[in-house]
């Protein structure tokens, strides 16, 4: 997929509300070889997904191993909308809390009490610091069962299109 078409498809309306929420869910590939798929926070900075985590978490083994990921967003409504994204993770050891961890949890419902309590509470649990978890999309796909279809879906809609224009008789 090429750079340009992969920034039309994030750029769409739908594809732009997506990235707002707060949670995807990160697929990898474990130290086991057996398939993981988490859900994780993140942010969108217009280029880059990026996710933060613990130092220590079991993931981080398997994506220095294999940084190959992908993630899907997607609505609790039907019909679904889904923003599926393949991208190479490269992770980031940072001191502190990241800012993008803080951003990624804004729009959980909390009261300005609560949030200073979690915030307080996040920084005295990472005082040591997190990793950032960077991808950037190397192919996308948004698909609104509208206007777009998984591509098994839209070839269904083909045959059937074929058939019901050339019946037999």
């Amino acid at each position: 997929m090429q750079p340009n078409e992969i920034t039309e498809i994030l750029n769409r309306p739908l594809s732009q509300e997506l990235l707002a929420r707060d949670v995807t869910r990160l697929a990898y590939i474990a130290k086991d070889g057996t398939p993981r798929n988490v859900p994780i926070a993140f942010t969108w900075n217009g280029a880059e997904i990026v996710m933060c985590t613990t130092k220590n978490a079991p993931k981080l083994p398997s994506l220095r191993r294999n940084p190959q990921v992908a993630l899907t967003i997607d609505t609790e409504v039907h019909p679904p909308k889904i923003l599926l994204v393949r991208g190479r993770a490269e992770l980031d050891h940072v001191d502190g809390i990241p800012e993008e961890y803080l951003q990624a949890n804004t729009t959980y419902e909390m009261t300005a009490e609560q949030r200073v309590e979690w915030e307080a509470e996040v920084r005295s649990l990472y005082h040591d610091g997190m990793v950032r978890i960077v991808v950037t999309p190397t192919w996308a796909k948004l698909i609104d069962f509208e206007t777009t279809l998984p591509s098994a879906v839209e070839e269904l809609v083909r045959r059937r299109a074929e058939r019901q224009a050339h019946p037999v008789d």
